[in-house]
């Protein structure tokens, strides 16, 4: 299974590529790719939304992940910049659904305490958990790409995990 990790943003946009090699002998997590989206501070809104909408597609097309995993929208002090994250999300989105993609959306908090084991686990808590998880010598830099690989690995590793169904 290949999943791709995005922690959105119109600035920066992190991600990450992660397979899982459960159902092949001595099967384990690997990162594939990990880096960030960056735009251009000048440009206007939709011509930055275009331009993240046009690097998520390329990235799909040439990994063709099974899963989206996208951190959820969070609420800023500043309302304008929880819009312009919403409008981040929504590209995202429009690229994964165009491409039949699952997608599974969680909270920052989920995907930290999934990782680190901590909700309020802090940018370098995740790395540092992001290189132990996939046995890397160095965790991804900077900080956003790891924040997509941790989204990645909040999928795969509570997929692993048989869900309890409540009994009503």
């Amino acid at each position: 299974m290949i999943v791709l990790g995005i922690d959105p943003g119109t600035a920066a946009t992190g991600y990450g590529v992660v397979t899982d090699h459960s159902g092949e002998p001595r099967g384990s997590l690997s990162l594939v790719e990990c880096g960030v989206i960056r735009t251009a501070p000048r440009d206007g809104l939709s011509v930055r939304l275009c331009g993240l909408y046009d690097e998520v597609r390329a990235i799909i097309a040439r990994h063709k992940p099974d899963v989206l995993a996208i951190e959820d929208v969070f609420y800023a002090k500043n309302v304008r910049t929880t819009v312009v994250l919403g409008h981040a999300r929504g590209v995202v989105l429009l690229a994964a659904q165009q491409s039949g993609m699952r997608i599974a959306e969680y909270p920052p908090a989920e995907i930290k305490k999934t990782v680190v084991g901590a909700g309020a686990a802090t940018k370098e808590q995740v790395q540092f958990m992001v290189a132990r998880l996939l046995r890397l010598k160095s965790a991804p830099q900077p900080t956003d790409a790891a924040d997509g690989v941790a989204a990645a690995l909040a999928y795969l590793l509570t997929a692993r995990v048989p869900r309890l169904e409540r009994v009503r």
